[in-house]
């Protein structure tokens, strides 16, 4: 992956191991593996070894609001819940943040989205995550930071998200992040419900070069503005919109419900095929 966007210094779409290694003192680091069959697994892979001054970030228990059984699996947390636990990081608005997972980056967007929607744009995703750091042998530790908590201002942008509803009134481009065969509802190893929201479109990550060009051809003309991302509770639709970021397109939108809320309304259009 390339494009790593930069405004006066801020890193805001991706990072290198190479880059990070060298500001291991001045950045910020937020280690957000997981994995959705074992939930406990990436805080335990942490504990046991992670890059130097990383602290974690749960998917479920802090980048997660509870689940009401119509929110779906990951909702996303009140602004002010949201910022409360920045705070508790230790985390200033002068901080450049970098997010890394197990690999590709998929669960390290959904943290690197929800800062820029708390209004902190100075935030990326660590190219090739922690399986390349390791495979590169750079540093790694045990050792648990500690940072003196915050007041965290945040400042949503209440402009990136839209609720189901909006979806059902407006016209908008959908685009489906979850793999082929679920997307065509031809299998659901998660949800209850196979499909997809009627007339999505299906997309998964690939190399910056082929961004734009695919991104232009499943927009046809449309401004980016029009588009949402989802997926199926969320997390895996923000990497997505890290391509259209690395892609130079801007202002797409996240329905954070996503499938396994969709489905909790029988009235809502599906389909499959």
């Amino acid at each position: 992956m390339s494009g790593c966007t930069a405004v006066l210094g801020v890193k805001t779409t991706v990072v290198s191991t190479a880059e990070l290694a060298s500001h291991l003192k001045d950045w910020r680091i937020f280690d957000c593996r997981h994995d959705l069959a074992k939930p406990e697994l990436g805080e335990h892979q942490y504990r046991e070894a992670h890059i130097p001054g990383a602290l974690f970030a749960h998917l479920d228990r802090d980048l997660s609001a509870p689940k009401t059984g119509k929110n779906g699996r990951h909702p996303l947390p009140d602004a002010n819940t949201f910022g409360s636990w920045l705070g508790r990081q230790g985390l200033t608005r002068s901080d450049q943040v970098v997010c890394y997972d197990a690999a590709n980056g998929s669960m390290a967007a959904r943290l690197w989205w929800m800062l820029r929607w708390a209004g902190h744009d100075a935030v990326a995703v660590l190219d090739g995550g922690f399986a390349k750091w390791m495979k590169e042998q750079r540093a790694i530790t045990a050792e648990m930071p500690n940072f003196a908590p915050t007041n965290f201002d945040i400042a949503p942008r209440i402009d990136m998200v839209l609720d189901a509803d909006s979806i059902l009134q407006q016209n908008r481009l959908l685009i489906d992040a979850r793999a082929p065969a679920r997307y065509r509802g031809e299998t659901e190893p998660i949800d209850p419900v196979a499909g997809r929201i009627r007339g999505a479109l299906n997309r998964l990550f690939k190399p910056a070069p082929e961004l734009r060009q695919e991104f232009d051809s499943a927009l046809a003309g449309r401004e980016p503005e029009q588009v949402v991302n989802y997926c199926g509770s969320g997390v895996a639709a923000c990497h997505n919109l890290l391509a259209m970021e690395i892609a130079g397109l801007r202002g797409a939108k996240l329905y954070p419900g996503s499938w396994s809320e969709w489905i909790a309304d029988p009235a809502r259009p599906r389909e499959k095929g």
